[in-house]
């Protein structure tokens, strides 16, 4: 069953123009170590992270909160499978509310896609509950 959905468009020049006023303070407020030497090591870090940032904002409506009762940017991080697959990895009060979220005898999966087409980057987060086994 789906848990929520949410999805963000983000303007990726906007997201340069932060980097270029406000550089590692919002770098490191905003985006985990490891989603920060991913962007690192792109040709446009201003678009990988713009992604990641629209990634973080669906993920919290699908979480049903937006940025609000708790939850930080770095509790909601995109980190991607040896395939590429991007994947949201949950810690803090989002893994907190996605647990208070999920029935019991369920157990949540994130799905997450990211695109970009300049100035775009866009994100689709759905949350679903899956059955255990024997449940």
């Amino acid at each position: 069953m789906i848990l929520g959905i949410g999805t963000d468009l983000c303007n990726i020049d906007r997201i340069a123009a932060v980097l270029d006023r406000h550089g590692d303070r919002f770098r490191n407020r905003v985006f985990t170590e490891r989603e920060l030497s991913r962007a690192r090591s792109r040709a446009h870090e201003a678009a990988t992270l713009a992604k990641r940032w629209a990634a973080k904002e669906a993920c919290s409506k699908a979480l049903g909160t937006g940025l609000r009762m708790g939850i930080a940017w770095r509790d909601m991080a995109v980190g991607n499978l040896d395939t590429g697959q991007p994947v949201m990895v949950l810690t803090g009060w989002a893994a907190v509310r996605l647990a208070d979220m999920t029935p019991p005898g369920h157990r949540a999966v994130v799905h997450v896609t990211l695109t970009d087409d300049h100035p775009w980057a866009q994100a689709f987060v759905v949350i679903e509950a899956l059955p255990l086994p024997g449940a």
